[in-house]
């Protein structure tokens, strides 16, 4: 069979060789549907994963498909979409012949609809061996940059595209107000106004090419709508929240995606105040389709439409729960490992369960989707796509974004950086680990296997010896974060006597969804142990946190000179870990969450008045909030000074704007990058405001000595919130904007 694919010409509309004029996709993709059967159309809502065609199934460890089993699939059940990999990421090669082979499947069927490919990319091309991963979500957070977040997305689509897929299952746009919550290091972090910037940069990134394009891919906004708000912070489980909150903290995101132009939805797996959001019309429907305007497709996410029956209980039968999903609005279920949704829905049309025209406008923005993105003109992996894996450009835009992540948050006596010639004790599980560099979705699903890392990846240790000669550093741990050398104390004890500094590195092993929960954060106990016996040496001791959450330090926090938050960068962390303790590149991360210090203090930086205070025996005392570091805290090895903050004007206008500036001096004597935030604070309003937002950030480069003025625009829709009626709006009154220390007041008319 040749690899071409071979399109009756008469889905759109046309003769084949007649010059006509160009028929929108909408219009083909309706012309498409009526020549459907039910069959077909139910087949196009079906997604499965790999393990169903592949050899051997879940067990698969090299991407070889059963003939049989995929024609099943393709030919038997006309499977629309298929998804996931089996064990481990797979060889760039290895994809473009699975993709070949299940579209050549595709000429047996009769319509020869194609097949569409979904993987989560979620830091990089997770699943293709070589992939370039970079920073997790609340690390690109950390940056306060953009445009890092729009070159991590563009590499992310190309390495896509040239391994044959042309859907990614992201970006992740759940708000990291749960730090429990396993999925916590996906997110970018507790604010609103971050994660909307970041989410809509990545979505705009991934897609602005234009689908056809082979440095493009179709995104998925995940996950549609609270899932983070998790009450006990376990993944998966019940939230609860009032609509208030649901429309100030977790809608605005998805609004502004949805705007920039997303190609699909993916649902929350949970449930809000008892209704499961695969059976919620009113969020699927009335909200995302009518009030935001989506048009693309909505996707569940894994075996999710089964759990309405089997852990929600609010389907009383597998068929039920079908019903309850596809007439809220769920366009394609992730089934994923058999056909079960497909003879269930052909039973509901049947039955006259489930409309015919709820069925033709799934399958039509199915197929819309499927013709932007290219699949009828040319399914197979395209060869212009080849040359864009792996250039080697790719691995400075992964350590730019993973030395802009890193955050200092803590310098005591100025103990860094580090000199070149002292003697480094480098230890801690972290030291010797991959994979608690790079966290979730890296090469495997839990990210937990060091093998599957490129050869070239290193450790903090390699690095610090690459950086500093083996004369000067040395170690007392083995590779692989669980190794129980890691956790000799007795052995760091004795290896410190001739160290002048310990490097420990701490925190989190990879982990991603449910295999994630935790009982508390605390910081393990034979970690604790660890830092404790360091301090005891006397030594100066300097914590790496490799984490995708903020584990509490509290207890050890004093003892120790230096801090860095590492997070879960990705492929260059160590290497920008070593730059920035050894001094040659100035860290400028700032927090994307509040850095807690008990699960006693779980207080965010947006605050309310009562939180603000503690009242004891009526007295009021401003410690509501005391975290360990606040959100936006981060150190430099310069000093940065703001003077004169200005507004235009001291009143604002319905329709108007005041632009707000403030002069910003790097008063120290190296060249560092800023990042200048504007918050403001609503004095007073009909539902209880916060003590500050963030409404706006700019990132700056100063060398030592140079002074800019900064300028923001604000008009009123940025002071805008959710009032008592669910409705959004800027109330007259008293606003503070708030830059540093510097305060202004101005009137909103």
């Amino acid at each position: 069979m040749k690899n071409t694919f071979l399109f009756c010409a008469v889905f759109a509309g046309i003769s084949a060789g007649a010059q006509k004029p160009a028929v929108s996709v909408e219009a083909q993709a309706a012309a498409l549907v009526k020549k459907m059967t039910l069959e077909e159309k139910a087949g196009q809502m079906t997604q499965v994963t790999l393990a169903v065609i592949a050899k051997g199934g879940w067990a698969n460890e090299d991407g070889s498909i059963d003939p049989a089993a995929l024609k099943k699939a393709v030919v038997d059940y006309k499977v629309g979409s298929l998804l996931n990999t089996t064990a481990h990421a797979l060889p760039v090669e290895i994809w473009r012949n699975l993709m070949k082979q299940i579209q050549d499947e595709v000429q047996y069927t009769r319509l020869k609809i194609p097949v569409v490919y979904g993987l989560d990319a979620i830091h990089g091309q997770t699943y293709t061996l070589g992939a370039t991963l970079f920073p997790q979500n609340l690390a690109m957070a950390a940056t306060r940059n953009p445009a890092l977040v729009r070159q991590a997305a563009k590499v992310t689509a190309m390495e896509l595209r040239s391994s044959g897929v042309r859907w990614n299952f992201a970006p992740v746009l759940d708000i990291g107000r749960q730090p429990l919550w396993s999925r916590f290091p996906e997110t970018y972090g507790e604010d609103v106004y971050i994660v909307k910037t970041m989410g809509a940069a990545a979505v705009k990134a991934y897609e602005e090419d234009g689908l056809k394009n082979p440095t493009a891919v179709a995104t998925s906004l995940k996950h549609y709508l609270g899932y983070s708000a998790s009450r006990n912070g376990k993944d998966r489980t019940p939230i609860y929240l009032p609509e208030i909150e649901l429309r100030e903290y977790y809608l605005p995101q998805f609004r502004e995606a949805v705007k920039t132009g997303s190609a699909s939805v993916m649902v929350n797996s949970s449930e809000i105040n008892g209704t499961p959001v695969h059976a919620s019309r009113y969020l699927l429907t009335d909200v995302l389709r009518k009030e935001l305007g989506f048009e693309g497709v909505i996707v569940t996410d894994w075996e999710d439409i089964k759990r309405l029956h089997d852990r929600h209980n609010v389907a009383a039968s597998p068929r039920e729960a079908v019903v309850m999903a596809v007439n809220a609005g769920i366009d394609m279920s992730m089934v994923p490992s058999d056909y079960s949704f497909y003879e269930l829905l052909i039973e509901a049309v049947k039955k006259g369960e489930v409309p015919m025209s709820r069925i033709d406008d799934a399958v039509k923005r199915i197929l819309v989707m499927k013709f932007k993105l290219g699949l009828f003109d040319n399914p197979y992996p395209e060869p212009a796509s080849f040359g864009n894996f792996g250039k080697p450009e790719y691995q400075q835009n992964a350590l730019d974004a993973a030395r802009e992540a890193m955050t200092l948050l803590k310098n005591q006596d100025n103990i860094l950086p580090l000199h070149k010639h002292k003697k480094i004790l480098v230890a801690g599980p972290a030291a010797q680990s991959l994979s608690a560099l790079n966290g979730c979705w890296s090469y495997t699903w839990q990210g937990n296997v060091d093998k599957w890392y490129p050869a070239d990846s290193r450790t903090i240790f390699q690095a610090f010896v690459e950086k500093a000669g083996a004369e000067n550093v040395f170690t007392t741990t083995e590779k692989g974060f669980d190794s129980p050398q890691n956790y000799d104390a007795n052995a760091l004890r004795k290896a410190a006597d001739r160290a002048d500094i310990i490097v420990l590195c701490i925190g989190e092993n990879a982990y991603a969804e449910s295999p994630g929960n935790t009982r508390d954060l605390a910081l393990p106990e034979e970690q604790e142990t660890l830092v404790k016996t360091a301090i005891m040496t006397g030594k100066p001791v300097i914590l790496v946190l490799t984490e995708g959450r903020p584990r509490f330090i509290t207890s050890v926090e004093p003892g120790v000179k230096g801090i860095l938050m590492a997070y879960w960068s990705g492929k260059k962390t160590a290497e920008a870990i070593a730059d920035v303790l050894y001094g040659d590149y100035n860290p400028n991360g700032r927090l994307p969450f509040t850095y807690h210090r008990s699960m006693g203090e779980i207080v965010l930086y947006d605050r309310k008045p009562t939180e603000e205070v503690r009242e004891v025996f009526n007295d009021n005392i401003n410690t509501g909030y005391d975290p360990l570091y606040p959100f936006g805290y981060g150190l430099s090895y310069t000093r940065f000074v703001y003077s004169d903050l200005m507004l235009s004007s001291e009143q604002m206008k319905a329709g108007g704007s005041i632009t707000v500036s403030v002069k910003v001096k790097n008063a120290g004597e190296r060249a560092g990058k800023h990042t200048v935030e504007l918050y403001t604070r609503d004095l007073y309003a009909s539902i209880t405001p916060s003590m500050r937002r963030l409404r706006a950030f700019e990132k700056i480069s100063l060398a030592p000595g140079e002074e800019k003025t900064i300028s923001f625009t604000l008009k009123p829709e940025d002071l805008a919130f959710v009032n008592a009626s669910l409705k959004t709006v800027t109330e007259p009154g008293q606003f503070e904007v708030i830059i540093g220390e510097l305060k202004k007041l101005f009137t909103y008319l």
